[in-house]
């Protein structure tokens, strides 16, 4: 729908977006029925791959990405495979040496085995560096809750620190967005860090 690609695209520091979507009629559509939503896809820096995921980062260089986000649909069916070691070692391989990957990482209330399964494949493919689960709330999400996995390539990374200080005008523009509600994204309950853990 376009939605993680506005966020994205509202980050001026930003040079090069390229998105990877497996079915052209989306964006068409987005624009079409949700074109607030869309407007992402009308920015400058963004080129669209119109293929399978897989394949797109199967081709790409090594070490190509400083940041990748994987917007997908839950882990049933096709999208199951992107839950899995095979595609996480191929975004690896995709990484810049300090590469930064957020995936989807479903609720903690309904699917904590998910979680548990792939914070740990998390943890295997990027040895050396940071594995961290954050949520947030999202009324229009099962449970109302929806979780975020996110790794890095090398190095320590405290996630739960925001790295860019709002300004007045900035902040302003927000309705949900706060440094606190960053640092409370990962703030798990105990039955969740048991879980994972932590």
């Amino acid at each position: 729908d376009g939605g993680v690609l506005r966020e994205i695209t509202r980050h001026e520091h930003v040079e090069t977006i390229e998105i990877c979507e497996l079915d052209e009629m989306v964006p068409r559509v987005a624009k079409e029925f949700f074109p607030k939503m869309a407007a992402g896809f009308d920015d400058q820096r963004v080129k669209c791959h119109f293929m399978d995921g897989f394949k797109f980062l199967a081709e790409v260089e090594p070490g190509t990405y400083d940041a990748i986000i994987v917007d997908s649909s839950d882990p049933v069916g096709p999208a199951a495979s992107l839950f899995q070691k095979p595609f996480f070692d191929l975004v690896h391989r995709a990484l810049s040496d300090e590469g930064v990957v957020c995936t989807q990482a479903e609720s903690i209330w309904l699917h904590l085995d998910i979680i548990r399964e792939l914070h740990s494949l998390c943890l295997e493919v990027f040895q050396g560096g940071t594995v961290s689960y954050a949520y947030c709330t999202i009324p229009t999400y099962p449970s109302g809750q929806i979780g975020f996995m996110m790794s890095t390539k090398a190095g320590k990374v405290d996630f739960s620190d925001p790295k860019q200080a709002l300004s007045d005008e900035s902040s302003a523009l927000l309705r949900y967005y706060s440094p606190e509600i960053h640092r409370a994204s990962f703030l798990l309950p105990r039955f969740a860090k048991d879980a994972l853990n932590l």
